[in-house]
């Protein structure tokens, strides 16, 4: 039989509290956005201030910054996320979600400032701090997707757990339309405070202070929320079932929820915990190995397409960015300025318009169908928009091929993108829970990584033409994100299973017999069930052998 505090949150009335945790969870995936999107236009400014002699000493175009160095700011952003997932993810599990949430969080806030205090003035010093302590920003990053998604979902009840999550996720498309205003306000604001006396090639003075200040104004919000996640009691499940204290959760959760202590406290003493196995063990992999492949797979191959697209849009809409290279007509904060702004409008007409879709879909046709269906769509549309890149749209994008990549966002959001993070958070046993989203994460960072640092490279002109892209290098770039896109439709229809309605004590509760069925087959693991004997005999821990 479940226990009573956790059936409580299973059909809890969505109240303040649920309200409050999507803004408390939210904002550090804001954070995550705002500090990982804003530095294409950073990159901008940092061309002009440190690399405004380049063409002359180096032999690299003036006011552009080599691929070596944009390629390793954001693997280093990157691959802390990687550590910063593993490691925090496994703690949420060891020593409970609360107690390192607020750590995670100060991480990103004094990371974020620390990156606009990068050290020194020189070129080398700069970048090489700059570097370093976005490094320690991607661990804190890292260090929020597992727990602010298990905390959700340990929190939500099951029939809107869905959409609570996906609401806590959609705070990173705020992120990043943040992250572009507040780089056009800041740019706008010095441009209109720099004099045009000098030559518009030689970066302004100011423009040193714009870059740092826009980067630490990303750690304000998260600020703001630090108190509330020092005082926000630690999740019932992991205190009832982790920690095996069920009467500290069921007081726990008389504080947030509208129930009296009568109603949640268990009348009877419990029975004694079974035998429990490690997460190294056959007996996770038989229960739960093909749930985690199907997770870190899916995800892994969603972050190659969604951060190559989204941080290098500059390349694909080039001639919209006058201000590459040479260019005499255009400052520094133009320059960022145009960057930016692209960015707020995809972000505006696609990006956050697919995660409210999936905020009002996602518990109504399924965590699997959407992601399926995302990955089919954006698949179809990369191929679509590659097939004709090189001698119809590499010179010139018309409305047809912005529509087309603005889809691409949409579908991304309206699917993979936002189930990948959410399906993690449901499937795994509590004491496993918040370790197995860290991992998933961290193999989707992994994607992140080749996919941004690949993309970067192959969009790169051999002929050094400031204004101009390399074609073919685009052209088998979106054709490979195309067929990336159709892995992942393989790889949810074969392998994930399907959460929805169903509490997460129903989702980890598998037999020996159906966990050995590696592919999805047609059989009661793979599908959501609404029978008495999951909705009625749930037990205590239901993760025991």
């Amino acid at each position: 039989m479940a226990l009573k505090v956790l059936s409580a949150l299973d059909s809890a009335k969505t109240q303040y509290y649920h309200f409050k945790a999507i803004i408390i969870a939210g904002m550090g995936l804001f954070t995550d956005a705002y500090d990982l999107f804003c530095i294409p236009p950073i990159m901008k400014l940092l061309g002009r201030i440190y690399y405004r002699d380049g063409a002359d000493r180096d032999g690299e175009k003036g006011f552009q910054i080599p691929n070596a160095v944009v390629s390793t700011m954001l693997a280093l952003a990157l691959l802390g996320t990687v550590i910063g997932q593993l490691v925090f993810g496994r703690l949420g599990d060891r020593i409970g979600r609360r107690r390192v949430y607020g750590l995670a969080l100060m991480l990103m806030v004094l990371s974020s400032l620390a990156c606009g205090f990068s050290i020194c003035t020189t070129k080398q010093c700069v970048l090489g701090s700059l570097g370093f302590f976005r490094f320690l920003l991607g661990v804190g990053i890292g260090g929020d997707y597992p727990l602010s998604a298990t905390i959700m979902s340990e929190f939500a009840n099951k029939m809107t757990r869905g959409a609570f999550i996906a609401a806590v996720f959609s705070m990173q498309g705020f992120g990043i339309l943040a992250s572009s205003t507040v780089t056009m306000a800041v740019c706008k604001i010095f441009e209109a405070t720099t004099t045009r006396d000098d030559d518009v090639n030689k970066t302004q003075h100011q423009a040193d202070i714009a870059w740092r200040l826009i980067l630490m104004l990303g750690s304000v919000p998260a600020a703001f929320t630090y108190y509330w996640r020092m005082t926000m009691p630690e999740s019932a499940r992991y205190t009832a079932l982790v920690e095996q204290n069920v009467m500290q959760a069921a007081k726990d959760m008389e504080k947030v929820l509208d129930v009296s202590i009568s109603q949640i406290a268990e009348e009877y003493p419990l029975p004694p915990s079974p035998p429990q196995y490690p997460l190294i063990s056959k007996r996770f992999l038989r229960r739960h190995g093909r749930d985690l492949f199907a997770c870190a797979t899916s995800w892994l191959l969603v972050d190659i397409v969604f951060y190559s697209s989204n941080l290098f849009q500059s390349k694909i809409y080039h001639q919209y960015i006058d201000g590459n290279g040479h260019d005499q007509t255009m400052n520094a904060f133009e320059e960022a300025f145009k960057v930016a702004r692209h960015q707020a409008i995809f972000a505006i007409c696609s990006t956050i318009p697919g995660y409210f879709v999936t905020v009002f879909f996602i518990d109504r046709i399924g965590r699997v169908a959407i992601q399926a269906l995302g990955f089919f769509f954006m698949g179809v549309i990369y191929l679509a928009i590659g097939v004709p890149y090189s001698h119809k749209w590499s010179k010139h994008t018309n409305f047809g091929f912005m529509f087309l990549y603005a889809l691409t966002f949409f579908f991304a959001n309206f699917g993979p993108n936002t189930t990948t993070f959410i399906v993690p958070a449901e499937l795994f046993p509590a004491r496993f829970r918040s370790t197995c989203h860290g991992i998933s994460g961290a193999f989707g960072k992994v994607g992140a990584i080749i996919g941004t640092v690949a993309f970067l490279w192959a969009s790169q002109d051999d002929n050094k033409d400031d204004k101009a892209v390399n074609a073919t290098g685009v052209t088998i770039a979106l054709l490979i994100l195309g067929g990336v896109c159709f892995m992942g439709f393989a790889i949810t229809y074969f392998f994930t299973r399907e959460t929805m309605g169903r509490s997460l004590e129903e989702n980890e509760k598998e037999d020996d017999s159906d966990a050995l069925c590696f592919l999805r087959c047609l059989t009661k693991s793979s599908l959501p069930t609404n029978s008495p004997r999951n909705n009625n005999e749930v037990a205590v821990n239901a993760d025991a052998p």
